[in-house]
C-alpha cells in the first residue's frame, strides 16, 4: 500500500516539529514537502532528522503530487494555501485559529471541491471533551452559570483560544443560544450581577503552557468542572495525522474531529 504523501506548512515551528516527528515514526505516512514563509531563515535547510526534504517557500511546487497539506499557521497563510490546494486537488487538515467570518466562509466554499478537516483543536482528548460538554450542557441547562477558563504559552497571539471558542460554540448550540450574543470576554469595574444567559471567558498567557482548558458549571451548592490539560504538542500532531488518514478516499466536504473520531 502506498504511503500517504504529507506536506507540512510552518514546518519550522513547534507544531511543525511535532508533526514531522509523528510522520517519521509512522509506517503509513511520508513527508512529501516542508513549507515555511518566504522570509524564514530556515529555507533550504533539511526539515529535520536528516529526512532529506528541504524547506521551501514555493507552495505550488511543494504541493505538486501531494495527498494532503497539514496547516497550523496563521489565517493569511492558510488562505493562500487554500486556493492552491483547491487548484491541485490536495486535501487539507487545518488547525489554524483566528479566522474571520469571511475567511470561514471561504473555507466552506473550498470544501465543495476538496476534503477539509477543520478543527480548532486536533487533540483526541479535547474532541472527546467537546462531546462531554454537549452532554453536560443538556443536563445542566438551568441553574448553572457557565465559565470557560483557558491558559496558553506567552507566544500565543490570539485570545480566547480557538479551542475555548469551540467549547463555547458547542455549549451555546446545545442550549439554543448564539455565542456571538451571549459571550462575555472580559469583566472590569462595576459590572452588575451576572446575566445567567451568558457564557464567560477568561484567558491566561504565560511561560510555556501548552494548553489548559476548563469549563465550569457553577450551580447553587455544587460546581462541575470539565478540564483538559495538554502537556505536549504531540497530542495535537497525532490527532492531525489521524485526520490526514481519515481524508483518504473521502468525498469533498467540510469535516471536523468529531467526524474523524466517529463521535457524531
Amino acid at each position: 500500500m502506498d504511503k500517504i504523501k504529507v506536506v507540512i506548512a510552518g514546518c519550522g515551528g513547534r507544531m511543525g516539529g511535532a508533526l514531522l516527528e509523528g510522520i517519521l515514526q509512522s509506517g503509513d505516512l511520508t513527508l512529501h514537502a516542508a513549507l515555511e514563509h518566504a522570509s524564514s531563515t530556515q529555507l533550504g535547510k533539511d526539515a529535520g532528522s536528516a529526512c532529506g526534504v528541504k524547506i521551501t517557500a514555493d507552495v505550488e511546487n511543494a504541493l505538486q503530487g501531494a495527498d494532503v497539506l497539514i496547516d497550523f499557521t496563521r489565517p493569511e497563510g492558510t488562505m493562500h494555501h487554500l486556493g492552491i490546494c483547491v487548484k491541485l486537488g490536495v486535501t487539507m487538515v487545518i488547525g489554524t485559529t483566528g479566522f474571520s467570518a469571511q475567511q470561514k466562509a471561504q473555507l466552506g466554499a473550498a470544501a465543495q471541491h476538496i476534503g477539509i478537516v477543520f478543527a480548532p483543536n486536533m487533540s483526541v482528548g479535547v474532541n472527546l471533551t467537546f462531546k462531554l460538554l454537549e452532554m453536560a450542557s443538556k443536563v445542566l441547562s438551568h441553574g448553572y452559570d457557565i465559565e470557560i477558563i483557558e491558559a496558553h504559552h506567552r507566544h500565543k497571539v490570539d485570545a480566547p483560544s480557538g479551542t475555548a471558542l469551540g467549547m463555547g460554540e458547542v455549549i451555546a448550540k446545545t442550549l439554543g443560544r448564539d455565542l456571538a450574543e451571549c459571550a462575555v470576554y472580559g469583566r472590569e469595574g462595576v459590572t452588575g450581577e451576572r446575566d445567567p444567559s451568558t457564557i464567560g471567558f477568561a484567558t491566561v498567557r504565560g511561560g510555556d503552557i501548552v494548553g489548559d482548558h476548563t469549563v465550569l458549571f457553577a450551580g447553587i451548592g455544587e460546581r462541575i468542572e470539565i478540564t483538559h490539560k495538554a502537556s505536549s504538542r504531540a497530542t495535537f500532531a497525532l490527532g492531525a495525522l489521524r485526520a490526514a488518514r481519515f481524508l483518504q478516499n473521502k468525498a469533498a466536504g467540510m469535516y471536523d474531529m468529531q467526524d474523524v473520531l466517529g463521535l457524531k
